[in-house]
């Protein structure tokens, strides 16, 4: 897939927590954008993929970040990004004021793999787990689903009810099951003990922090359903040249910014 480097206006800083802010880019040149000849168009954007957003607002980050695509608005030419205050580049993110510029580099790695044709006919019927931010990805994944008359079921997890990130967008797109550490909200204690994942399902697909991806794809395998997970490997240039964010497959070491981050967990080296 064609990638390109764009100059993007922050249209809206939403700050969603005191630790997670909600993007909304636009790119600074969108008046012209129907008038010029580009490397790809917001169309292209899959869910999974990423950007490498460069961080000018930091004097101490020298190294562009990874931040998975959370939503897109292709007529409108709008990208979402959900950012999690976790160091001093992603607290520059979140810190961002409405009407800057951040230059970024898309669309990156390979995304989410939609259902045939013909497994939609028959019925399928999708499980998308996420946690903390690694909610991010899936928003944009159910509603492409819902596009093609699926109905997705989500599972949601977040140490407290607080952390809850889009409940309501996702509402509108599918079923929302959630599980919360403190039991403030859905099913107490960890992910794994919601009873939504006693469900057959038709597909798995997950992100988030790796013991509970892990988790995931065991009670994936155990009950025979095919699983992928988008992975948060460190990555530092976002195409392969790096190798800092090399995992170990049944087809070798590979990079997961060029080869995932999304894997069916099949492939993965985890047992």
């Amino acid at each position: 897939m064609r990638k390109t480097t764009l100059d993007m206006t922050v249209a809206e800083n939403c700050h969603l927590t005191p630790n997670y802010s909600l993007l909304i880019l636009q790119p600074k040149s969108i008046s012209d954008w129907d008038n010029k000849e580009n490397p790809f168009t917001f169309f292209d954007i899959l869910p999974g993929q990423f950007v490498q957003v460069r961080i000018d607002q930091s004097k101490t980050t020298f190294l562009r970040r990874p931040i998975s695509v959370n939503f897109v608005y292709p007529d409108k030419k709008e990208l979402h990004l959900l950012v999690r205050r976790a160091g001093k580049g992603t607290e520059a993110l979140c810190d961002i004021k409405t009407g800057d510029n951040l230059n970024v580099i898309l669309p990156l790695g390979n995304g989410f793999s939609l259902p045939s044709e013909e497994e939609t006919a028959i019925g399928y019927y999708p499980l998308l787990v996420g946690g903390g931010v690694g909610v991010a990805p899936l928003l944009y994944l159910g509603k492409l689903l819902r596009d093609r008359g699926i109905n997705p079921s989500f599972l949601l997890a977040a140490k407290n009810e607080k952390d809850l990130l889009l409940i309501d967008k996702f509402k509108e797109f599918g079923t929302v099951y959630v599980s919360t550490d403190d039991g403030s909200a859905g099913t107490p204690g960890l992910v794994t003990a919601n009873p939504a994942l006693n469900e057959q399902w038709s597909k798995i697909y997950c992100c988030g922090p790796m013991p509970m991806m892990k988790a995931i794809a065991r009670i994936a395998k155990t009950n025979s359903i095919p699983c992928e997970v988008s992975l948060e490997n460190t990555m530092a240039c976002g195409v392969g040249a790096c190798l800092c964010c090399v995992e170990d497959t049944v087809e070798g070491h590979v990079c997961v910014c060029t080869e995932g981050p999304v894997f069916n967990t099949d492939v993965l080296k985890w047992e």
